[in-house]
């Protein structure tokens, strides 16, 4: 978390943050996820770490919810650690920030790919290139495994 501080946006930059959610703790449920992560008004930080242990994930400035349609800012954004932190900022092509349903939670978008994609049960998901973020791929394969899942939020 410290090394995303400068990344974040400035009014967030001082703030304590707190675990909302956490596989280890609440299990493998998309669900889950939402009721736990949802405070309305709150900025949201999802971090994963795939069965290779990368690490890698999404800043919302909206809290992860369950929606229709897209939602969210252009202060979104996705992020890998590779060794090192790279991050990867809304290129203004597309508003495809982020979209949820129980089965599916979905992390820029742009001709059928996603940036970040992860399944119901939170075990799968995948990334690949996108046009919202123009991102590499975040995990070492297009599909990976989930061994860990956060979302933080604002305490």
């Amino acid at each position: 978390l410290p090394q995303l501080g400068p990344h974040l946006p400035p009014r967030l930059m001082q703030q304590p943050w707190r675990l909302l959610y956490g596989t280890a703790r609440d299990g493998f449920s998309l669900r889950t996820l939402y009721r736990c992560g949802n405070q309305p008004g709150s900025p949201a930080l999802l971090l994963i770490r795939d069965a290779e242990a990368q690490a890698f994930g999404a800043f919302s400035a909206t809290t992860i919810r369950c929606s229709n349609g897209f939602y969210g800012t252009g202060e979104n954004f996705l992020f890998s650690f590779s060794p090192e932190l790279k991050v990867f900022r809304w290129t203004g092509r597309n508003n495809f920030f982020m979209k949820g349903d129980v089965d599916l939670l979905m992390v820029g978008g742009g001709s059928g790919r996603f940036g970040l994609w992860l399944d119901g049960d939170l075990h799968h998901g995948g990334s690949h290139p996108c046009e919202t973020f123009g991102n590499e791929t975040l995990s070492p394969r297009e599909e990976f495994c989930v061994q860990d899942l956060e979302v933080w939020g604002l305490a």
